[in-house]
């Protein structure tokens, strides 16, 4: 208890600054950026101080590297320049956040600090969707209020569904209260996720579930046996209240449209990708593809265009179609590898059975943001803004807890 206290005695402004990152990140957007800002100059500042960077380079710090260079050479040869600076921008913010945490020497207590505030942060983000859901005719839907959109909402949410229930398996030997108080958050976001009514977030949170329950197989048979229970009750309770989402899947596949139109968008962002095949038509310009550009590549192309075929859109609605359109076979190339490497690392670094609880909740958050991302991403854009900064700060608490050392201090 005594080093618990002195470890939190010890917290400087850059963990401080970290934390007010993660507190705002679901609901405040300038604060978020601000925080950002000084987060990066107290940690480079501190590094400098102490000829410390985080030990030898490796194989993660050149990826993350070729990560943040690529978005600005493909942001200089973007095909339909606009906003793809600012594309390139939001890739520094959310993988600066992944390679400063891999490489900050943060301890177990602090780690662990920032999963519960990433849980309660989202809990009062929310509380605060809710009230203005609930309260206002004008808000149509559940959302996050720095998130934004219903479906964006609902992947931050998913991911963060899967940090607390991570959290809640690997401390079931731990006090009542704390269970308690998971159990809760647990049943919050994943009702919240529901309420979303966004498909590919339920059905994605849902197998998480699974996947988890797999994964703890090593540790306890008794967490796969209660999530399946828990996700055939939860899914046969939604069906049978006919909630919304169950409604909206029922109602598009009764008007044959399963996927809300997306096969045109998809069309479309194919299309802009055999366009500029190498670098796409720039980051975060999806939305300037005009349906008469549309006609006129389809046609360059030697095909006949059936306008039927083709949608414009904001984004792609697929992680992986929307790289393909804005950052092309360059950006889709790094992007594959960094998942690769994601899920290479996680197969390797599977804990032990013995070892402690921050292991476990740190190895099924990072597990849980991959998922979702990869998962949802395949009919929605995921790995971005506000959701991409949460995916890549569990995934760089998840690299710097490799050092085993740390774990001695886990509580």
């Amino acid at each position: 208890m005594t080093r618990r206290l002195a470890s939190l005695h010890n917290l400087d402004w850059e963990f401080t600054l970290l934390l007010g990152i993660v507190l705002v990140l679901p609901s405040l957007e300038a604060p978020k950026n601000i925080f950002w800002v000084f987060y990066v100059a107290a940690w480079l500042f501190n590094r400098a101080r102490r000829s410390d960077y985080g030990g030898p380079w490796d194989g993660w710090d050149t990826l993350i590297l070729a990560w943040i260079v690529s978005s600005y050479f493909i942001a200089f040869f973007a095909g339909q320049p606009n906003d793809e600076w600012d594309g390139a921008n939001d890739v520094l913010r959310y993988t600066s956040m992944l390679w400063l945490i891999k490489r900050s020497g943060y301890t177990a207590l602090q780690l662990n600090i920032l999963l519960r505030a990433i849980v309660v942060a989202a809990l009062l983000s929310l509380a605060w969707g809710l009230w203005n859901w609930l309260g206002s005719k004008s808000i149509k839907a559940l959302e996050l209020n720095s998130v934004g959109h219903v479906n964006h909402s609902a992947i931050f949410m998913a991911i963060v569904f899967g940090t607390a229930a991570s959290s809640l398996i690997a401390s079931l030997r731990q006090n009542r209260v704390w269970i308690f108080v998971g159990v809760l958050a647990v049943v919050s976001l994943g009702s919240a996720v529901f309420l979303s009514s966004s498909r590919a977030a339920v059905l994605a949170m849902l197998l998480l579930c699974l996947g988890l329950g797999l994964a703890w197989l090593k540790r306890s048979r008794w967490v796969l046996l209660i999530l399946v229970l828990m996700v055939s009750t939860a899914a046969t309770a939604a069906y049978l209240a006919k909630i919304e989402v169950v409604k909206k899947q029922q109602i598009n596949a009764q008007e044959n449209n399963v996927l809300s139109y997306r096969e045109g968008i998809w069309a479309t962002a194919i299309t802009a990708w055999r366009k500029y095949p190498w670098f796409g038509v720039g980051m975060h310009n999806f939305n300037q593809i005009s349906p008469d550009e549309t006609r006129a590549w389809v046609e360059e192309s030697g095909r006949s265009y059936n306008r039927n075929l083709y949608l414009n859109s904001s984004h792609a609605h697929s992680l992986y179609l929307n790289t393909l359109a804005e950052r092309g076979a360059v950006g889709a190339g790094i992007l594959l590898l960094v998942l690769l490497a994601w899920t290479i690392t996680l197969l390797r670094r599977l804990p032990r059975k013995e070892d402690p609880y921050i292991a476990w909740a740190l190895w099924g958050s990072s597990f849980s943001a991959l998922f979702i991302t990869v998962a949802v991403g395949f009919v929605n854009t995921t790995l971005h803004h506000e959701h991409g900064m949460l995916a890549m700060l569990l995934l760089g608490m998840f690299l710097r807890s490799g050092d085993r050392r740390i774990a001695s201090s886990a509580t």
